[in-house]
């Protein structure tokens, strides 16, 4: 299966997307905010990089601004720098590169992001590459400020601490620009992966209707990652394996995979579609002692890497009792999904890496009583980033042609042009808000995991712990692997 990099634009009045064949024309502004931190080194600019790579012929003014200061040299080594890293070069490189500037200024200040915005050459796309606190600061700076039709607004997560405040960030945040011009990033599903899940379900007669709860017995959307805290404990430690992963990632993936088919891949029905999924996802039973889960690394080794336990890692504080691994279980109370548990699972310091959708199909309701074997169920399983699948079936084997084993059907996906963060950025610049959250959908991820963690805060599901670089607690349910 291949994708093609789509440039499409917003039409503002009607939310659908028209096809422009290609990446527009005229110049536009990335104003980063935040622009000396680690996402915007690490993540931003090279996604950006790549971005003019692959079109020669897209212009963008790169402004970056932040309290730290740069001279002119040390900004443009750090953008080339950056740029490097994807091997990124043409003339729409050349164009930035000659072009960049960094401005110190304190982004909570009325005036200094006056003269920010004043920099700009065309109306910018704002990137809040800021912690949350100082986003919604700059937020209410902007609203002192008459910002220019055609302004953007891109926003990391976490959107929000919980429903309310999600609430009025984004009644915030629609006070300075229109929701169609407000981009909740969400790096996790790039274009191509949308695409990828959305061609297997929808374009394949002998998948789609299988897909129900008719034929399918438990999902499991799994991300586990053999790293540990890598020096983030400013956020983590006060966002943990839940609200960092499941709250948005992960529900988002689950809306994409057990949406109805959209009538058209327009930003608006397919953000339509997944608000419906989320609307109807409920932690399973309502019971979150039942259905969730918790637990932090100890001490451990990880492919020849001694790490220490992540009470003793260098930022944290033990008496939160963040959580580095989280599970929950939920189901999706429409007339497709019904009765269907779908877990959810994220930790960090585990002993593999795994990035997958795991579907279990019901057992056939009659196998004729003289074949041996062939008791494990049919699984369809979906790896992201990069994008494969693979059917594992139920098959007569070699010899006794009554013995039954297992083959499995495999295929990779076509990789997208772009990274996650450049398809993100080729979306906020083209006015294209497919890939990003709308508001609704992230008040929903609040609501849908604030059961589970009033429970944690209570006390009632207890924290559980395992060495790192193993597969988490030894009494938790295990999640299929290969």
């Amino acid at each position: 299966m291949t994708t093609a990099t789509r440039r499409t634009a917003t039409d503002p009045t009607t939310g659908t997307i028209g096809d422009e064949g290609g990446p527009s024309s005229e110049p536009v502004t990335l104003l980063i905010l935040g622009a000396s931190g680690d996402l915007a080194s690490r993540l931003l600019m090279p996604g950006l990089g790549g971005l003019l790579a692959h079109e020669p012929t897209r212009r963008v003014q790169l402004i970056g601004a932040g309290v730290e200061e740069y001279a002119d040299d040390a900004w443009h080594r750090r953008v080339t720098d950056s740029f490097a890293t994807v091997e990124a070069h043409g003339p729409a490189v050349d164009a930035l590169l000659g072009s960049t500037r960094y401005i110190t200024a304190d982004v909570t200040s009325v005036d200094a992001l006056k003269g920010l915005l004043d920099a700009c050459d065309a109306p910018p796309a704002i990137y809040f590459a800021l912690p949350p606190a100082i986003t919604v600061k700059a937020c209410e700076a902007l609203k002192q400020l008459d910002l220019r039709a055609g302004t953007s607004l891109a926003l990391e997560k976490p959107f929000g601490t919980d429903v309310e405040s999600a609430e009025r960030l984004n009644d915030l945040v629609l006070e300075l620009v229109p929701e169609e011009r407000v981009h909740r990033v969400d790096h996790f599903l790039g274009r191509a992966t949308v695409l990828n899940l959305l061609g297997l379900r929808f374009a394949n007669r002998l998948i789609e209707p299988m897909l129900n709860n008719q034929h399918v017995e438990s999902i499991d959307i799994v991300y586990d990652e053999t790293l540990g805290l890598e020096g983030r404990a400013r956020y983590y430690d006060h966002a943990g394996a839940l609200v960092d992963m499941i709250q948005s990632h992960l529900l988002q993936v689950m809306a994409v995979l057990t949406m109805n088919a959209p009538a058209t891949l327009s930003a608006l029905d397919l953000r339509d579609e997944k608000q419906l999924v989320l609307r109807a996802t409920r932690l399973l039973g309502d019971d979150p002692v039942a259905n969730s889960r918790r637990a932090r690394y100890a001490a451990g080794t990880i492919e020849g890497r001694d790490l220490p336990a992540y009470v003793d890692e260098e930022g944290v504080d033990p008496s939160v009792e963040t959580e580095t691994l989280a599970e929950m279980v939920v189901e999706v109370q429409n007339w497709r999904w019904a009765g269907v548990p779908i877990r959810l699972r994220s930790g960090k310091a585990l002993a593999s890496r795994r990035r997958e959708i795991v579907i279990t199909f019901r057992p056939p309701t009659h196998v004729p009583r003289e074949f041996v074997g062939g008791g494990t169920p049919d699984r369809l399983r979906i790896a992201i980033a990069p994008d494969e699948m693979s059917l594992e079936l139920n098959v007569n084997g070699p010899g006794d042609s009554y013995d039954l084993s297992r083959a499995t059907l495999h295929a990779d996906f076509g990789l997208g042009d772009l990274t996650a963060y450049g398809e993100v950025l080729a979306g906020i610049l083209d006015g294209d808000p497919t890939l990003s959250v709308r508001g609704d959908s992230a008040v929903e991820g609040w609501r849908i995991v604030e059961p589970v963690l009033a429970a944690w805060r209570a006390g009632d599901v207890p924290i559980d712990e395992y060495p790192a670089g193993t597969a988490g607690p030894s009494s938790w349910p295990a999640v299929e692997d290969d």
